[in-house]
């Protein structure tokens, strides 16, 4: 007789990654899943789209009855994470006291295996909050008793995407003009996320454990994506090169007027930075074919009805 799929606990499971593999776990027979996100708009999206899956809406870094739901759970897949913004103490709270908590629930509950999302920021020249916290994060896991695959995936995009390339299409969607900071030739590796998904079950069904540098395997300029973005967008904005010191002017400017943006002067900075990840062969690693880029942007915004659905900041 053929073993029940186990019971997997997902944190951030409202977030970008979350509710894409969420939705590809049940494809595969994954039944036994426990979501768990703070955001409560996006959490109740998430409730609504899974009605068949146990939804808890509570903030990690605090403790409280969310511990629960990791009773009888066999796998942590540990996605939650602060993004963006300029607050240092939410980074601090999401991605390090959250994990510290997160960690003791799953030791106490006697979960077996661990799949952190982490990010390649790790292995990054920048210097802000976020590739800060990051890095305490994925060192927290490390010190962990509990066996463990680490995957540091690249800038990601798909479904439900409220930040990176799902904002800028709406953005495009929306204004006649999209600026670009400079001659935008910032190489970039955009890694799909459904690419990611597949990874992170085949991490599950195997069980290995080690770290890996998860980057997309396409090479593109960041001028060359926003237009590529806006093609599989069906979008007619006009992209504008402008000086980076008016660029970074504009994004102070919108931070007066929105507490969570988007886009940072921090993230600014960090565009601009020459730097590659390593490639390695993940297709034959995990046995997951890669998307090719054209085709995973058109699946992102044109695969309804999950390219339809936007997240709430």
């Amino acid at each position: 007789m053929q073993a029940a799929p186990p019971r997997i606990v997902i944190t951030g499971a409202a977030g970008l990654v979350g509710q894409n593999l969420i939705v590809r776990l049940k494809r595969r027979g994954f039944s036994a899943l426990v979501g768990i996100d703070k955001h409560a708009a996006n959490t109740k999206v998430l409730a609504r789209l899974n009605p068949d899956m146990t939804v808890i809406e509570a903030d990690l870094a605090r403790e409280g009855g969310w511990e629960a739901g990791f009773a009888g759970a066999e796998v942590l897949v540990l996605a939650h994470a602060q993004i963006g913004g300029e607050d240092r103490t939410a980074f601090e709270a999401n991605n390090i006291a959250a994990t510290r908590n997160v960690l003791r629930a799953a030791e106490a509950a006697g979960i077996s295996y661990i799949v952190h999302l982490s990010s390649s920021v790790v292995n990054s020249a920048a210097h802000d909050f976020y590739t800060e916290t990051k890095k305490a994060q994925e060192a927290l896991v490390a010190a962990c008793s509990i066996p463990h695959v680490v995957l540091r995936p690249t800038l990601m995009f798909g479904w439900f995407d409220r930040k990176h390339l799902g904002w800028l299409a709406r953005f495009m969607r929306r204004a006649p003009v999209f600026p670009i900071p400079g001659n935008g030739r910032y190489r970039r590796q955009p890694l799909y996320v459904g690419d990611f998904c597949h990874i992170i079950m085949a991490c599950i069904e195997r069980r290995g454990t080690g770290i890996y540098n998860i980057s997309g395997l396409s090479e593109i300029d960041y001028i060359d994506l926003i237009r590529a973005v806006r093609d599989a967008s069906g979008s007619r904005t006009r992209i504008l090169k402008i000086p980076f010191w008016l660029f970074g002017l504009l994004l102070r400017i919108y931070a007066l007027i929105d507490r969570d943006p988007p886009f940072t002067t921090r993230q600014l900075a960090a565009l601009v930075i020459p730097e590659l990840f390593e490639v390695i062969d993940w297709p034959s690693i995990f046995s997951v074919g890669a998307t090719p880029l054209t085709v995973a942007l058109q699946e992102t915004f044109q695969s309804k009805p999950y390219s339809d659905i936007a997240l709430a900041f």
